[in-house]
Parts: C-alpha cells; sequence; structure tokens
C-alpha cells in the first residue's frame, strides 16, 4: 500500500513539473514606427473635419491609414512617411525604436502603449499644419495580443509578465515579456525592429513562451 502511494506520487510530481516547464508557440509581428492621434491632432495636421483613411485592418479593431506625417525630435532631426493608425485615440502617441529616439535626438523612455506619462517631447507635421507633443513619443514595451481562449491554454493572464526563447542561430531569450488578453486579440508577439533585428527574427516567424 505504501508502495502503490508512492508511486503515485512520483506520478503527479513528475505532471506537475511538466505543466510548470510548459512551453507555447507565438507568432511574432514586427512593428515599425508608428503614430496614434486624437481627433483633434488629426484635424490640426490635415484640416478641419478630416477622417483618417483606411489602408489594413490590424488585430483589435485598429487599422492602418494611408495617410503618414513627418515626426521632428530634438535640432529639428526629422523622419518621414510615419504610418498613422487609427481608429482616432483621446491621446496621441508615437511609438519608435531605440534607434530611432538616438537619430531623433530624444529620450523615448520604455512604456506600454498608452502610458505617455513622462514621455519624450516631439513634432508632428501635417499637410495642414504642426502639432507639438509634450509628452508624446515612448519605444513601445514588449508584449503579446491573446485571445481568452489563447491564455487560457497558454496558462497566462493579462498583465503577467513571461520570457520568450527565440530557437534560432541567435538563440536569444526576451524577458519581461508582458500577455495583454482580450477577445478582439489575435495571437502575436508584437517587438520592434531593433528587437527583431538583434534576435534575427521577422514577422511570421515563431518564438515560444517559457515560464
Amino acid at each position: 500500500m505504501q508502495q502503490n502511494v508512492e508511486e503515485i506520487a512520483k506520478i503527479v510530481i513528475e505532471i506537475l513539473k511538466r505543466k510548470n516547464n510548459r512551453e507555447y508557440k507565438v507568432p511574432v509581428g514586427v512593428s515599425a514606427r508608428h503614430i496614434h492621434l486624437s481627433q483633434a491632432d488629426v484635424e490640426a495636421l490635415f484640416g478641419e473635419g478630416y477622417e483618417l483613411t483606411k489602408k489594413k485592418d490590424l488585430m483589435g479593431g485598429q487599422f492602418a491609414c494611408k495617410e503618414t506625417v513627418t515626426i521632428v525630435g530634438f535640432k529639428l532631426r526629422a523622419m518621414e512617411n510615419i504610418r498613422i493608425l487609427g481608429p482616432v485615440r483621446e491621446h496621441s502617441q508615437i511609438e519608435i525604436s531605440a534607434t530611432d529616439a538616438v537619430k531623433l535626438g530624444i529620450a523615448a523612455p520604455i512604456r506600454e502603449s498608452g502610458n505617455i506619462k513622462g514621455a519624450a517631447s516631439i513634432s508632428v507635421v501635417g499637410p495642414r499644419g504642426v502639432i507639438y507633443l509634450k509628452e508624446g513619443c515612448i519605444i513601445a514595451k514588449r508584449h503579446i495580443h491573446m485571445s481568452p481562449a489563447d491564455a487560457l491554454a497558454a496558462q497566462v493572464e493579462d498583465g503577467e509578465s513571461v520570457s520568450v526563447k527565440v530557437e534560432n542561430e541567435r538563440g536569444t531569450i526576451f524577458e519581461n515579456v508582458t500577455i495583454r488578453v482580450n477577445a478582439s486579440y489575435t495571437l502575436e508577439m508584437h517587438i520592434d525592429t531593433d528587437e527583431a533585428n538583434a534576435a534575427s527574427i521577422k514577422t511570421g516567424d515563431f518564438v515560444t513562451i517559457i515560464k
């Protein structure tokens, strides 16, 4: 009897070990520099009553717009053709890479999208006007979008921080990757161009969540 209990205990421990060491594959989406605008700022840049033109649908009800703008950093260092993502937001926000920040001469902090407190100041130039964002430019914190079903399968929760393994010649592990769960999301890890280049990965490649 005692032997049977010990054998059962060993089996349970092994199952728990496998569960705690579970892995889950996730496709990658490399996010290039882009901007989100409020309606007031859209009109300031493109004219009164202007509405953004949808070019391509993205996850979570977002879409890439046909319109682009120019952003101007310290000492008038500029970058052109910055894609606008819709729909409009309450506050305007620009997301760039660390390399972009160096080129623009600004100190953009790493933030989750929507958190612009303490973000870098930057100017935006459109065909009909210019705006100045006192707190508007960030480097987006890497994250994984998931539906509730994906989160259940991966056994993770919204807001949780995980590590992600890249299995290629670079053998990279990304730590502090935030999980974002929403019914409108499609499973995808978002990283910027710097991170993708450093790990030698591209949109469509797969990485593995490790816990």
